[in-house]
């Protein structure tokens, strides 16, 4: 940086209500604590938030700690003032306190209707035998990854009851866990327990390159966003097609969230994951281009070179 590491972090507390010092970025957190703090923060602040990539600095990532007098990453400040780190996020998150602090409403905190079969049930209370007294926690992150773990009960999380087990849950989950259904079964991957979210995102859908082209030629074509490397761009590219550029990415997260949009790559398998990464932000339309710009050199237009 070319400015004192303190000077830094005075201007950002000072241009920006909510400031988030992290590992990473909220696209891209590089540890678990940045994700949770994060993870929460995106599921408040709908204008957006500060952050500051403690990685890229070494010398802001000392002075934070210092300055505040906290010694972890991540550390949340509003209004200028320190609230913590992940672990006292999430207990004001839970709490409401957080809510108030920012100045929303009160957090819903209606128990979620939760549809348990016997066999996975009992798969649970075999699990929870392990640590005597420990309480179930049922965890659905921001990407619908879910997680139950055994630990003690902080006394804010959202409890429901189903198949005669509690189910102890962060206000973010009970919200994604609306109806979701718990079972037991034999699958590709192994034994074990399978969970159905009504409330999650559909799949990211194949496109294929004559059903984009139909599509282009009505008018009807969703957003298509190019994931290629700019080099690769450079070498060919759709007429149809806007590049992914960081700056791209942050005015997709802004666009309604069953705005339609498509990614496409050379053959379809980074814009797969492209795909699947605004799938997981709540994006509800959200279109994979199947084959890439190859598949449409040889099946739509042979004047588009290959390579």
């Amino acid at each position: 940086m070319n400015q004192d590491p303190v000077a830094t972090i005075e201007s950002l507390l000072n241009e920006n209500r909510v400031v988030l010092f992290m590992k990473g970025t909220p696209q891209a957190p590089q540890c678990g604590f940045s994700a949770t703090a994060s993870g929460i923060l995106n599921s408040l602040v709908d204008s957006g938030y500060a952050t500051f990539n403690v990685l890229e600095d070494n010398e802001v990532r000392e002075a934070i700690k210092t300055y505040g007098d906290w010694p972890t990453i991540p550390q949340l400040y509003i209004d200028r003032e320190l609230v913590g780190g992940s672990d006292i996020v999430s207990q004001m998150f839970n709490s409401g306190e957080l809510h108030q602090m920012l100045g929303m409403e009160p957090p819903d905190r209606t128990p979620p209707e939760l549809h348990i079969s016997e066999k996975a049930a009992e798969a649970i209370r075999q699990g929870m035998e392990s640590q005597p007294g420990a309480d179930l926690h049922f965890a659905i992150d921001e990407y619908w990854r879910c997680q139950f773990s055994l630990e003690p009960a902080s006394g804010d999380e959202i409890r429901s009851e189903a198949g005669g087990i509690t189910f102890h849950m962060d206000i973010n989950t009970a919200q994604r866990a609306k109806g979701a259904k718990i079972d037991f079964e034999d699958t590709m991957q192994g034994t074990g327990l399978t969970i159905d979210l009504p409330e999650a995102p559909p799949p990211v859908l194949a496109l294929s390159v004559t059903d984009l082209k139909a599509l282009v030629d009505a008018g009807n074509a969703p957003a298509v966003y190019d994931v290629r490397p700019a080099s690769e761009q450079e070498q060919v590219s759709l007429p149809f097609t806007t590049p992914l550029t960081r700056e791209e990415m942050q005015t997709i997260n802004a666009l309604p969230k069953d705005t339609p949009i498509a990614f496409l790559c050379h053959h379809g398998r980074s814009s797969a994951g492209t795909a699947e990464h605004f799938r997981k932000q709540g994006f509800t339309k959200v279109y994979n281009v199947t084959g890439g710009i190859d598949a449409w050199s040889k099946e739509v237009d042979s004047s588009v070179p290959t390579y």
